[in-house]
């Protein structure tokens, strides 16, 4: 059975008045990211990278255009099945990692779970089993974000982003916080869970380096696609260590 592409924008444009003047971030963008693909998105600021990414994610509407998620138009959605179809689908890393501060490693993961109606004990084994796969060993998972390094931080994120098993994630600038080498470690995360478990990956990024990991790159300049390449060899991060069962 064919699976429908995990993303598929058609000839979709956004528009934005800024007091007497009216701003196109996106102008008639067409793309499809197969199911299992890793899509790196690059461009200058004010290229139109953050715009792209709100509207996969269903938290923008378009000015014209479709845009369809696993092969639901997102226009015929009300917003609580817009929000709904996040929870359950579409998992979310920042730059910034955006955790509660006041809540434990544990906690943070815990959270979208609850919405989803995940008893107690079931919503502590996914929680647990999932920060371990991304590294988090047990003793940390009772501290507080503010004592963890930028690197855990972000491995906490991950975790939060997968707990819901989402076929979808969207990375926005996730190693611009982080030095290179840590940078790189998150990288080489994303890629195995986009190898091991075919999770679809769109990564948005200003790093060349960290736009290797994909197997195909994108380029957005004056919210238009103006340029998009497949990788030509094996992608940098694909040799490494498989993840943890």
């Amino acid at each position: 059975m064919t699976h429908p592409p995990a993303v598929q924008l058609d000839r979709v444009s956004k528009s934005y008045r800024s007091g007497s003047q009216t701003v196109d971030a996106l102008h008639e963008v067409s793309l499809v990211v197969p199911s299992g693909e890793f899509l790196s998105v690059m461009g200058p600021s004010g290229s139109g990278k953050s715009s792209l990414l709100n509207m996969i994610a269903g938290l923008d509407t378009p000015s014209s255009g479709s845009v369809r998620i696993a092969g639901h138009a997102l226009a015929t959605f009300s917003d609580d099945e817009r929000s709904d179809l996040r929870l359950r689908h579409v998992g979310f890393v920042f730059q910034s990692f955006n955790l509660f501060p006041t809540f434990t490693v544990t906690e943070n993961v815990l959270w979208p779970l609850e919405f989803l109606g995940f008893g107690k004990r079931k919503a502590q084994s996914r929680a647990a089993d999932t920060l371990m796969q991304v590294g988090i060993d047990p003793s940390a998972q009772a501290r507080r974000p503010s004592e963890l390094s930028g690197g855990e931080q972000q491995r906490v994120a991950i975790a939060r982003a997968l707990a819901t098993q989402p076929s979808l994630m969207l990375a926005d600038e996730p190693t611009g916080n982080l030095d290179s080498v840590t940078g790189q470690a998150i990288l080489d995360l994303l890629r195995r869970l986009n190898v091991d478990r075919q999770l679809t990956v769109v990564l948005v990024t200003h790093s060349t380096f960290a736009a290797t990991y994909g197997d195909r790159t994108i380029e957005l300049r004056d919210g238009r696609i103006a340029r998009d390449v497949r990788a030509p060899r094996e992608p940098m991060g694909a040799r490494v260590i498989p993840l943890r069962e």
